[in-house]
Formats: structure tokens, C-alpha cells, sequence
């Protein structure tokens, strides 16, 4: 899963993306609003976290502009404790929740996970493929109810080969979805992690599900 994280406290920026990181989340920072517009426009995200004061254009005008514009990835705003009318102001804009500064790490993983469950509903918690069946909230993948153990970029791979199933998905959109817009697009690990999913998926099973398709990407599905 990706976020966006619109902050222009480099310090803070850093702090909370690395405890995003550590929980298996992509995350692509921006540090003005003009810059996190831009990268919400481009990317697909699961979430943006946007602070509300920020050089150039607020966090509250990012807001309005991406719901203006249709874009209906879950908001969390960042602000000032006490500043209920800014509080109140973001949410009018679209915003879905707000956490207030300073705030306790253990609160914001708790938010982010309750905000992304709410995006599920769009394609479902359970995402399933013949006898594959991939449970979001659990974090728990199987296969004819036998248990696979995925590391957090192989889920993260699988749950958007799934998501997409079966249709084929190009190497750049997994890099999109999968990794965030630090990734060096020049290594094969792209390449190293479908090996992987290979391994744990199709491994020693008749039906194999994980396909590559030449000139184009790869696909989940039955074979053609």
C-alpha cells in the first residue's frame, strides 16, 4: 500500500515516514503543496497524509482541489492542537480525519490502518483468485486454506496482482503501486520479488497462477 505524505518539516516528514516504512508501507514525500498536488494527480495512493499549514498552497487547498477534482483517496489532515476552526475547515474541504500535533506514534498507525480498511470497501477486504485467497485486514494469504508465509513487499505485490486479476499489469505500474517514487527503476527487483511469489505460490501446484507476458508485464490467472 502507498502514501502520500504532504509536510514541510523535514524533521517531522522524516520521522513519520520511517515509522510508515516500518510498518510496509510505501511512502512518497512532498514538501510544499504545490508538490503534493502534483504527485496526488499522478499516483494512485491509499492514502494521503497532508499537513494544513504549508508553504504556498495549504493543505486545506490541496484538499479542496483533489475533491474538486474527483479524487477520492481517503485525506487524513495534520494540525496544530487547538486549532478546531482549521480542524473544522479541512474536513468542510473533504478531508476524512484529522490528528492533531504533537501526536503519538501508535495513534497515527491506528488512524492510517482504520482510514485505508474504509478504502477496502471499493474492492473488498477479501481479494480471491480460484483457490488464492488474500485477506487484507489479517494480512494473511492462502491457497486451498493452506497458509503462505509473504514478506511485506511479496503481499503488497500479490494484493495488486490481485487486485488486477486477470489482467495484465505493466513493470512500471507495479513499481507505482508497490514501491514508492525513490525506487531505482534500472534494478530487477521487480523481476526478484515475481521469482519469490513463484515460489511460494505456484510452487509444486498444477494450476499455475503467476504469468509473464511478453513485451508487457505479467498477470495473475489461469493459463490461456
Amino acid at each position: 500500500m502507498r502514501i502520500l505524505l504532504v509536510e514541510d518539516e523535514r524533521k517531522v516528514a522524516s520521522f513519520i515516514a520511517r515509522s510508515l516504512r516500518e510498518n510496509a508501507y510505501a511512502v512518497d514525500v512532498a514538501e510544499t503543496g504545490e508538490k503534493g498536488l502534483e504527485l496526488a494527480r499522478e499516483n494512485p495512493y491509499d492514502l494521503i497524509l497532508l499537513d494544513i499549514r504549508l508553504p504556498g498552497l495549504s493543505g486545506i487547498e490541496v484538499c479542496r482541489k483533489l475533491r474538486q477534482e474527483e479524487v477520492e483517496t481517503p485525506i487524513m489532515m495534520l494540525t496544530a492542537r487547538n486549532q478546531v476552526g482549521q480542524r473544522v475547515e479541512g474536513l468542510d474541504a473533504g478531508a476524512d480525519d484529522y490528528l492533531s500535533k504533537p501526536f503519538a506514534l501508535a495513534e497515527l498507525q491506528a488512524r492510517v490502518r482504520a482510514l485505508i480498511r474504509r478504502g477496502f470497501s471499493k474492492s473488498g477486504a477479501k481479494l480471491s483468485f480460484a483457490d488464492l485467497e488474500l485477506d487484507r485486514h489479517r494480512r494473511r494469504v492462502t491457497r486451498r486454506s493452506e497458509p503462505i508465509p509473504l514478506t511485506t513487499k511479496e503481499f503488497a505485490l500479490l494484493e495488486f496482482l490481485l487486485l488486477r486479476a486477470p489482467e495484465a499489469v505493466t513493470r512500471s505500474e507495479i513499481v507505482e503501486h508497490v514501491w514508492d517514487c525513490h525506487f531505482d527503476s534500472e534494478t530487477n527487483l521487480v523481476e526478484v520479488y515475481i521469482n519469490r511469489l513463484r515460489q511460494k505460490i505456484d510452487h509444486n501446484r498444477p494450476a499455475k497462477l503467476i504469468h509473464t507476458i511478453r513485451g508487457v508485464g505479467y498477470r495473475l490467472g489461469l493459463p490461456e
